[in-house]
């Protein structure tokens, strides 16, 4: 028995030890493998999102269907209501958010010189301390201005990079038309080129993921919707610069935990700054009270503990996937970490058995 028990320990850490010295090796080789992983993801990115709004419909067309609606009119009756609520609302919201991003880029140059005559103000103000504390002050100005354009140019170059994949975009809709449709061709395909052996637990593993991911997704998605209209009628009520645009910024960014309503809120303080300081507080106190609502009702009603995972562990994945992909790695990180999380557990009773009949067998 004991020699069993160290046996077991003895494979926990070397897998454990495996996965880090990979992870090393993984992170090492960023220069080599991020510009490829990039290309890819572009041109498979439209495919993922035709996945994710197929995964979100499918349990409403199922449940249509399986209460006397004919399968073609389930699936054109969700597709049509779903993509014709989207695009009306990109019809009606979509060319003031392309005007509100013009305007911005417009008037960077003047965001950019009101900062630097504040950097250059306060450099004035500190030039008869001593040079040590002076020199000190002048390298966390240049520090400060660098971050604040290096953040500025990051975020138009993310919103060009957007409208240029609007002609892949486009290609969504008729992707989830022919998944939805050809649904159960697709999975009795994989059905068949599944080993026998791996079916049985295949459906488990994927029933798991399901009941882990699906509400996270579903109620995450909803929450986002809902802190966003929020966030934009709280701007347009207080005279926030280019209300729409922040306000869809904050709610896409509120997909991602902890770290999402800080990096939402940096754009708008940053204008906000440029206009007054009690257009900054106002800012704030939006940010702080959607924040509030979002951690103290919507999340815990809507979403639930879905993912049932420790903060610390949540942190490394949004820092990794930060790493990998940018902004789209980090709204990425929970749900792949949810999918890890459910085939390691699933690895790991298999693994178990196979000792256990092993263990008999002896």
């Amino acid at each position: 028995m004991g020699a069993s028990q160290g046996y077991k320990w003895l494979i926990r850490a070397t897998t454990l030890l495996i996965i880090f010295l990979c992870f090393f090796v993984f992170l090492k080789l960023t220069p080599i493998w991020k510009p490829i992983f990039q290309i890819i993801l572009t041109i498979l990115l439209p495919l993922f999102i035709s996945g994710f709004i197929t995964y979100l419909l499918l349990p409403v067309v199922e449940g249509l269907h399986k209460r006397g609606a004919p399968r073609t009119v389930a699936i054109l009756s969700i597709y049509f209501l779903f993509f014709g609520g989207l695009g009306f609302g990109l019809y009606k919201l979509f060319p003031q958010i392309i005007k509100q991003v013009k305007d911005l880029s417009e008037n960077l140059p003047y965001l950019v010189n009101t900062y630097r005559g504040w950097l250059e103000e306060i450099d004035f103000r500190t030039e008869h301390f001593p040079n040590e504390i002076h020199a000190r002050i002048e390298q966390g100005l240049s520090g400060i201005e660098n971050t604040v354009n290096q953040l500025i140019t990051s975020f138009l170059e993310f919103v060009k990079d957007l409208v240029n994949s609007l002609v892949l975009f486009a290609l969504v809709p008729f992707i989830v038309f022919y998944m939805l449709k050809d649904f159960n061709i697709f999975k009795k395909a994989v059905w068949y080129i599944t080993p026998r052996k791996w079916r049985r637990p295949g459906i488990e593993l994927l029933k798991d993921i399901d009941e882990s991911l699906g509400n996270y997704l579903r109620g995450q998605l909803f929450v986002c919707v809902i802190i966003a209209v929020v966030a934009a009628i709280a701007f347009w009520i207080t005279g926030m610069s280019y209300p729409l645009l922040f306000a869809t910024i904050v709610g896409i960014t509120n997909f991602i935990p902890y770290f999402g309503p800080i990096i939402g809120a940096v754009p708008a303080v940053i204008v906000a700054s440029t206009i007054s300081m009690k257009m900054v507080i106002i800012v704030a106190v939006i940010i702080l009270c959607l924040q509030f609502i979002e951690g103290n009702i919507l999340s815990p009603l809507i979403v639930g503990k879905s993912v049932q995972m420790h903060p610390v562990v949540i942190i490394l994945a949004l820092l990794v996937g930060e790493e990998v992909a940018g902004i789209v790695g980090l709204i990425l990180a929970v749900p792949i970490l949810a999918i890890f999380r459910v085939v390691v557990t699933h690895l790991k009773l298999n693994f178990e058995k196979q000792i256990q009949m092993a263990d008999t067998n002896d």
